[in-house]
């Protein structure tokens, strides 16, 4: 124990005797761990912001949206599904009647629009749907009331709103019971709606109204057709055979036949959430091994400046053969210091992810998580890093004939 203290000892007074360059030779280090480190703290951060985001909206959902690509999936954080003509009202009743796993259902128009009060203006998203979008779409009321069945019924000119919008439009004011218009209409503000915050894909959930879906499709848009359908179930185990309950409704209310193809797209909340995954694996995977080609240079780097070292200290080799070192010994001491050096810019490379990973959280939009697998991978492969690219030098260091070293000058 004694031996490998002292060789660490000496591995750091080798480090420090050399500062510059030491620090220059673990650069490589620092920024491909950093690189590594930092990526897999945005990739692990934004699989926490697209569960969180998914699961926001609400839990155990199957979304229908009209199209029968799949690709329109990623629609979800657009507007531009409306534009297409295949899901109505009656599609949603048609599933509130036939189907008995299906908890609750209900239609979704999304669309921006421009709301104004008084002299102060903005766009907004519109979620327009009915009375259950409070239980399904997981609205929460943080003063006043959400939309009622009657609201629903009358097209009745009634709106919450989120807690952008609010701020935006009525500052310090009170917004209950104040008129704003929609898209040059009337509508009164009968609740406010709990912060959600940023989604998934950077867009502010809280600068959105709520309106009455019959209110949407018969004075503001003038439209028949739904953006989607949103249904949950009572528990994730019911998902599945939900899912074809209303693929099977649907098809009927759409009089397609057995050959016919689907004219919508219908997905769990899992199959999304998964397949938002898969692609935020795919693109740390891809950014991370871009970003451990550093790691390669910084350890070509440490074998380079090792073998420097081994020159320079051939003498003292020589002294320490002849006072007794063994082969080994000089095998050891010269990899502990390779290894040292490695693992010193490892540290630091995780320092250095740490201060990128508080910079992105406090001034992007972008969420970065460091967990402690990427830390303990880093200095894993910062201490493979030391012994793979040491073991040359450190053998070259060994099998230096003690006669010729003390003579060397």
């Amino acid at each position: 124990m004694g031996s490998f203290s002292e060789n660490i000892k000496i591995a750091f007074q080798s480090l420090f005797l050399n500062k510059l360059r030491s620090v220059l030779t673990m650069l490589g280090i620092i920024i491909g761990v950093g690189a590594v480190v930092a990526v897999m703290s945005i990739g692990s951060g934004a699989q926490d912001s697209v569960i969180a985001s998914i699961q926001g909206i609400g839990s155990n959902l199957i979304i229908v949206i009209p199209g029968s690509s799949q690709e329109d999936m990623g629609a979800l954080n657009q507007f531009s599904t409306a534009n297409k003509e295949s899901l109505k009202l009656e599609d949603v009743e048609a599933i509130k009647k036939y189907s008995r796993h299906v908890n609750g259902v209900i239609p979704v128009i999304l669309s921006a629009a421009p709301v104004t009060y008084l002299d102060k203006g903005i766009n907004a998203s519109v979620y327009a749907s009915s009375e259950d979008a409070e239980k399904v779409y997981n609205f929460e009321i943080e003063r006043g009331k959400f939309f009622s069945k009657s609201d629903v019924a009358n097209s009745a000119n009634v709106a919450c709103i989120g807690p952008t919008v609010a701020d935006k439009l009525f500052s310090d004011e009170d917004p209950l019971g104040k008129t704003m218009k929609v898209m040059g209409r009337n509508f009164k503000i009968i609740g406010t709606i709990k912060s959600k915050g940023t989604n998934m894909f950077g867009q502010d959930q809280d600068n959105a109204i709520a309106v009455p879906i019959t209110t949407a499709m018969n004075k503001l848009y003038g439209q028949k057709y739904l953006s989607m359908i949103i249904a949950d179930t009572e528990t994730e185990k019911d998902i599945d055979i939900a899912t074809e309950e209303m693929t099977r409704i649907i098809r009927k209310q759409h009089a397609l036949k057995s050959g016919d193809k689907n004219d919508f797209s219908i997905q769990s909340q899992t199959e999304i959430l998964d397949a938002l995954s898969t692609v935020t694996n795919i693109f740390t995977i891809t950014i991370g091994s871009i970003a451990a080609i550093s790691l390669l240079v910084g350890g070509i780097g440490i074998m380079n400046i090792m073998l420097v070292s081994v020159t320079e200290r051939t003498r003292e080799i020589g002294i320490r053969k002849a006072i007794g070192a063994k082969n080994r010994d000089i095998l050891i001491q010269f990899l502990t210091e390779s290894v040292v050096l490695s693992l010193s810019g490892g540290i630091m490379g995780i320092i250095f992810a740490g201060i990128i990973a508080l910079v992105l959280n406090k001034y992007s939009p972008i969420t970065a998580t460091i967990s402690p697998f990427s830390i303990l991978l880093a200095v894993s492969f910062s201490t493979f890093v030391g012994l793979f690219f040491g073991i040359y030098p450190a053998m070259r260091a060994a099998r230096l004939n003690p006669i010729e070293a003390l003579r060397f000058e």
